[in-house]
């Protein structure tokens, strides 16, 4: 069968080396995107990272197409729908992060409470001043953790350390977890009230769509930090921004913005916003973003260590060959509710 692998680095490309025998590969560091689909039309696989472009324009382009082996956990980027009709399946990575994101939630809060890069930066400058660059510490601190699955359990195992008082959201409630690890749940409304910490750990659906926007913020403490590790969308960045301008918002640790593909390719930003018909006023607002000292911005890169990597291709490969052997696993599209085949 013919695979491609798209955004994927040289190294990269030994994980797939079980599949070359009988298999062909063809590997590219670029996503696949509306301009190279046509030429990979006989392409019977893909596997992409989230910068790929998996809008039913471009999959019509790809007419053999049966599986779609995302390098991710989440699948909004996909569209399930045009999948669907053409039954192709998606298979995802389900877990590969869980500390790896966790600890990068802390790095973005230490970043945040000890005014780490305003401090590297002055003293880069050879400037030694300690005027404006006092913190806070995090014992005692309210952290309010929404969402409390893997990733989330990770982040108030580590608050614990830290001494943090946990509160969390979730629609389903583990209470084993919260007896074990000293948190309990309580209303969004209520986390929002008494945090002085709001961490998001929940996939991008239509309810959870800006759940975090102008009312959710009117909600919180005065002076409250953002963090956001999980989807651009959760938050809406113009209420983030009027937020951060009124005070209410202290600061935020973002390693997730709505347009942040569109950011990422600044040389093509006027040519795929005018195409592509990208949220101007979100895209305006990250900018803003990007720019305010008292928010930290990271590329996306919360899971990014060479073991989380590595436990993505494994899980991306063998997605691959369960498919080639009929016993398609981790299936989010296509036969949803596949479980992991033993």
């Amino acid at each position: 069968m013919r695979i491609a692998v798209f955004e994927v680095e040289d190294w990269e490309r030994e994980a797939f080396q079980p599949l070359q025998a009988e298999h062909d590969i063809t590997f590219l560091n670029e996503p696949l995107s509306a301009e190279n689909a046509k030429r990979y039309a006989d392409a019977e696989v893909v596997s992409t990272f989230i910068y790929s472009n998996l809008s039913r324009a471009v999959l019509e382009q790809l007419g053999r197409l049966k599986l779609i082996a995302t390098r991710s956990t989440g699948y909004d980027h996909i569209d399930a729908d045009y999948c669907r009709e053409r039954g192709i399946i998606v298979s995802n990575v389900p877990t590969y992060g869980d500390t790896t994101v966790a600890e990068h939630v802390f790095g973005l809060l230490l970043g945040i409470s000890h005014r780490l890069v305003e401090a590297v930066d002055r003293t880069r400058r050879g400037e030694f001043s300690l005027i404006g660059l006092q913190g806070f510490d995090l014992r005692g601190k309210v952290l309010g953790v929404v969402g409390t699955g893997s990733i989330g359990l990770c982040v108030i195992e580590i608050a614990n350390g830290f001494g943090m008082e946990v509160v969390a959201f979730d629609v389903r409630h583990n209470e084993e977890a919260a007896r074990d690890l000293g948190f309990r749940y309580v209303t969004m409304d209520e986390l929002l009230a008494v945090s002085d910490v709001v961490t998001l750990h929940v996939p991008i659906t239509p309810s959870t769509y800006h759940m975090i926007d102008a009312e959710a913020f009117a909600k919180m403490k005065d002076g409250v930090v953002l963090i956001n590790t999980s989807r651009g969308r959760l938050v809406d960045t113009r209420a983030l921004v009027n937020a951060i301008g009124e005070g209410k918002v202290a600061a935020a640790g973002l390693d997730v913005l709505p347009e942040e593909p569109t950011i990422r390719e600044e040389a093509e930003l006027l040519r795929s916003v005018f195409r592509e018909g990208h949220d101007l006023q979100a895209l305006l607002a990250d900018h803003i973003l990007l720019r305010l000292r008292n928010v930290i911005i990271t590329p996306h890169s919360a899971f990014y260590t060479r073991e989380a990597v590595q436990r993505i291709l494994e899980t991306s490969v063998e997605n691959i060959v369960r498919f080639f052997e009929g016993r398609p696993q981790n299936v989010v599209i296509g036969q949803e509710r596949v479980p992991v085949a033993g």
